[in-house]
């Protein structure tokens, strides 16, 4: 039998209490449906755990949201009564999708958290079969995007923590070692360093950092690479850190090394500093992308310039061409222009930035600069 993992802390009640009525209020007038994931952890506090027994949030257009949970899972949700959600247990024999319908009442439409398993919703369109189902995630995201002081002060938090990792990635980077043990050194280290779990570790050295999500293998780092170390992991809170420094062991052995690095560190800087409310996502991505292009280097940069995180590392907003949503305070996502040379070696710079008042700040602040090792 599958164990649950440890309770992670509760934010207050007045503001996940606060985030149930909003959720309600965008959904104007659909029912909701969340499953186990970062958007029930957001609503409830409580992450849960999704398996083939039925566990969901239910937000009904009218009425009393409710937790749905088998009887055997009820145990792990505490506080629910204090948040004014009723729990409605039940066990193997019963079907929940059936409960789940009663609790929604005959809704129009359905939304389904984004990332439900396929099992639960098929059965859940079955049990409403008049009803419309749609994503829940363009709903909860518009609450989400927006992060409160508390959600900020644990980006910052996070941020601390793996900005204390990549200062001591010299502990272990060095010739002769494998990128899998480096990346195992420093995983030790990301939990050491204040975090619940290493969630990623890519240490790309030479040729391989030419792959923005290489990972690790079992390549020997060799004297004169430049290895690419992108690090993260979630706090007791649920945020997550998602930084990268690029770092030389010994002087580069390729001699454009340092002039195509110090383009990067421009763009970087050049995104970074062009964050404020009012501008758009796409906006950002072109102050990177617009001073890799004229360099030279367009080509080689082949990603977004960032995207969202919070509660999952990847969310909205996405800060990528074709994306005029306008930035506002509290929105928070990764700057992390890169260039990519197949075959030869690659490098990318990231910090976390959330939106202030009027400007930006960085949740990260090791020094952007190539560390040679």
């Amino acid at each position: 039998m599958a164990r649950r993992s440890a309770l992670p802390p509760i934010p207050d009640f007045a503001v996940l209490r606060s985030r149930l009525d909003r959720a309600r209020a965008a959904a104007a007038g659909t029912g909701l449906v969340i499953a186990p994931g970062s958007d029930l952890r957001y609503l409830i506090g409580q992450p849960g755990g999704s398996f083939e027994r039925l566990t969901a949030l239910l937000i009904p257009a009218d009425g009393t949201p409710a937790l749905v949970v088998p009887k055997l899972e009820a145990p792990g949700f505490t506080g629910l009564g204090e948040l004014g959600v009723d729990v409605i247990t039940w066990v193997d024999g019963v079907d929940p999708y059936n409960l789940a319908a009663e609790r929604l009442g005959d809704p129009e439409r359905v939304a389904v958290s984004d990332f439900t398993p396929a099992l639960h919703v098929l059965a859940i369109r079955d049990a409403l079969p008049k009803a419309e189902q749609v994503l829940a995630g363009p709903i909860v995201r518009e609450l989400r995007m927006r992060k409160d002081s508390a959600e900020i002060e644990a980006l910052r938090k996070a941020g601390a923590a793996i900005d204390r990792v990549h200062a001591r990635v010299g502990e272990w980077l060095r010739p002769g070692r494998t990128e899998a043990e480096v990346g195992a050194d420093i995983a030790a280290a990301i939990v050491e360093e204040g975090h619940t779990e290493a969630d990623f570790v890519i240490v790309a050295s030479g040729p391989n950092g030419a792959s923005p999500h290489h990972a690790l293998s079992e390549r020997v780092i060799e004297a004169g690479d430049v290895v690419v170390v992108d690090i993260g992991g979630p706090v007791a809170e649920g945020y997550n850190s998602d930084s990268t420094r690029t770092y030389a062991v010994g002087t580069p052995r390729d001699a454009d090394v340092a002039a195509t690095y110090a383009v990067l560190q421009e763009a970087q800087h050049a995104a970074v500093d062009a964050v404020r409310p009012g501008v758009t996502a796409e906006s950002i991505d072109a102050a990177a992308r617009d001073v890799i292009a004229a360099a030279g280097f367009g080509e080689y940069f082949i990603h977004r310039t960032g995207h969202g995180i919070g509660l999952d590392v990847h969310e909205e907003p996405y800060i990528v061409a074709g994306n005029d949503l306008p930035l506002e305070a509290g929105m928070a996502f990764s700057v992390e222009p890169g260039i990519y040379q197949p075959g030869r070696w690659g490098a990318r710079i990231e910090d976390i930035v959330v939106v202030t008042a009027d400007g930006g700040e960085s949740m990260n602040n090791q020094p952007h600069d190539l560390v040679v090792l």
